[in-house]
């Protein structure tokens, strides 16, 4: 399935699904979450129940020096599915005090557990929304990479054309940049768009008004939620746009 596919089913369920939304905040390498998610499920098919007792203790082990990573993992993930409170509250303790290489894991557990607490509690459905970049609130982070239609650098009044138009624009769509890089031949952005924003009509739209001041935007662009492109990856890009061009 092409990506534009996957992304048009995603926005349906969207708009068809009922229930509190809730994102991701935090940046969580995609690999990362679906390790975390598979060995969640494989736990579930034999959990233990919990005590108050049980989640203390489980603490007590996870601030152990001595104890390796993959069995503290365990810990946290049969704490983040246990539905018991106090287990809650050891997530969000232990979240603030672990060591970097865990703390991905513990950020899922804690979000799971939460979700997990809610679902029991509310009559909503509990929907949370997982993605690379993560979000904020009730908006989605995006990496935008937007190319020169000529090959030739951005004039200034170019620049500035580009600066308005997407302030405009995502100001208008209860959006925020949180960075915007006029580059020589292309633009780099960094938005947080809500989850309704139907994203592939709003970037033709300011790109087609950016056009209407010298047609220096290509249609083609790069839009993803999964991580910040590298320079590397951007460059390869470019390239492809190139060649592409020269054939055409």
């Amino acid at each position: 399935m092409q990506r534009k596919d996957i992304f048009n089913q995603f926005q349906k369920f969207l708009h068809e699904t009922e229930g509190d939304f809730h994102i991701l905040e935090q940046r969580v390498p995609v690999e990362v979450q679906m390790d975390y998610f598979n060995h969640s499920n494989r736990l579930r098919k034999s959990l233990p129940r919990l005590s108050e007792a049980d989640c203390e203790e489980y603490l007590a082990r996870l601030q152990s020096p001595d104890m390796p990573e993959k069995q503290k993992k365990q810990l946290l993930s049969i704490l983040a599915i246990s539905r018991q409170a106090k287990a809650y509250g050891v997530l969000k303790q232990y979240v603030t005090e672990c060591a970097p290489a865990l703390s991905h894991w513990t950020y899922m557990a804690l979000m799971e557990s939460r979700m997990t607490l809610e679902s029991d509690l509310s009559d909503e459905k509990q929907i949370y929304i997982s993605t690379g970049l993560g979000g904020e609130g009730q908006r989605l982070r995006f990496f935008i990479l937007l190319i020169a239609s000529a090959d030739a650098p951005f004039p200034d009044y170019q620049r500035q054309v580009i600066e308005r138009e997407f302030a405009y624009f995502l100001l208008r769509e209860n959006g925020k940049i949180e960075r915007l890089t006029v580059r020589e031949r292309h633009v780099e952005l960094l938005v947080l768009l809500p989850i309704q924003t139907n994203i592939k009509y709003l970037l033709e739209t300011i790109v087609r008004e950016c056009n209407q001041y010298g047609n220096f935007l290509s249609d083609d662009m790069t839009v993803t939620n999964v991580k910040e492109l590298t320079g590397d990856e951007i460059s390869k890009i470019l390239q492809l746009h190139g060649n592409h061009q020269t054939r055409s």
